[in-house]
């Protein structure tokens, strides 16, 4: 079973327009919810990939159930914290220009009490993954070592443990070494300070951080796919040539497809390459964290992976 842990869930909702501008009345052609939160993107390509799924984190109030009922949906098994305060809301406005336009609402307060019970949750769903991915942000009241605790906890148990965050939480989560991280360059740049201005340069900065002692740095590159550096070398994997509907939440998807190639024990080359094909799949369909399973199998073949280091 692979665990997902989002922390500050929501109900993402795409919104299509004709146009988008300030200061105007905008009508909306159509409007999709889903259950939102890096993770929970997360949890349903895991589902999808067809492994077992537990998700869990803080969801709180009618928001709240209306997620766990999303989830259902998608025969994602669930067990969650249940907050005081209501779930956010996330709203991404995608026009006909191609534009997309996030608002992401920050999450209500979790008390000291929410945040215990939380911990001891994760305690016994470490016992019975076989590995945990940690994504997104946190809510207010929950500290930003909360997810180099959590790694640490997970390590201690000898799971694979992946975490996909930013700021902060990624300075102090990678600290406690976590099997695996994504990020993309600019987060690269703002973890070691420094530009990075070519291919040579973003490896050079992924290898730096894979001798800190992480196992497996992604780098994600966007429409070129992304990097591995692991022990056995670095590896470019890119996706064949697609025309993308709604690149929102291809990282997640990523990052879902990885946790599953863990699981099954892929090689590093195999890896990326499914994560780079379900990644650009995620791309093809409107619904954020979710792929049809006809288009991974015929992208899957032409995701080139070479060697580079």
């Amino acid at each position: 079973m692979i665990t997902t842990i989002t922390l500050n869930v929501a109900i993402d909702k795409a919104y299509v327009v004709d146009d988008f501008a300030k200061n105007t009345v905008t009508r909306v052609q159509t409007c999709t919810n889903t259950a939102g939160g890096k993770g929970l993107n997360v949890s349903k390509v895991i589902q999808l990939c067809g492994e077992d799924i537990t998700a869990t984190g803080f969801v709180g109030g009618h928001a709240g159930a209306y997620v766990e009922d999303l989830l259902r949906e998608f025969d994602i098994k669930t067990d969650f914290v249940h907050t005081k305060s209501e779930t956010r809301s996330c709203i991404n406005i995608l026009a006909s220009d191609g534009s997309s336009t996030e608002f992401l609402e920050p999450g209500a307060p979790v008390t000291p009490e929410e945040a215990a019970l939380l911990y001891a949750k994760i305690d016994q769903l470490i016992e019975q993954s076989d590995v945990i991915t940690i994504s997104g942000s946190v809510p207010v009241g929950i500290e930003t070592s909360i997810y180099a605790d959590l790694i640490a906890k997970i390590k201690k148990k000898g799971r694979p443990v992946i975490l996909d965050t930013s700021g902060e939480l990624l300075v102090k989560g990678i600290a406690a070494c976590p099997t695996l991280i994504k990020p993309n360059i600019e987060e690269l740049e703002a973890l070691l300070g420094i530009p990075l201005t070519n291919q040579e340069e973003v490896i050079d900065a992924a290898c730096k951080l894979h001798e800190l002692g992480i196992a497996y740095i992604t780098v994600s590159l966007g429409a070129d796919g992304a990097l591995l550096v692991c022990k056995e070398g670095v590896f470019h994997g890119k996706p064949p040539k697609i025309t993308p509907v709604n690149t929102v939440g291809c990282g997640d998807s990523m990052v879902g497809a990885f946790a599953v190639a863990l699981s099954r024990g892929l090689a590093p080359e195999e890896m990326l390459r499914y994560g780079v094909a379900v990644s650009a799949a995620n791309a093809l369909t409107m619904a954020t964290g979710y792929f049809r399973a006809e288009d991974v199998a015929r992208l899957l073949p032409d995701v080139s992976v070479t060697q580079v280091l």
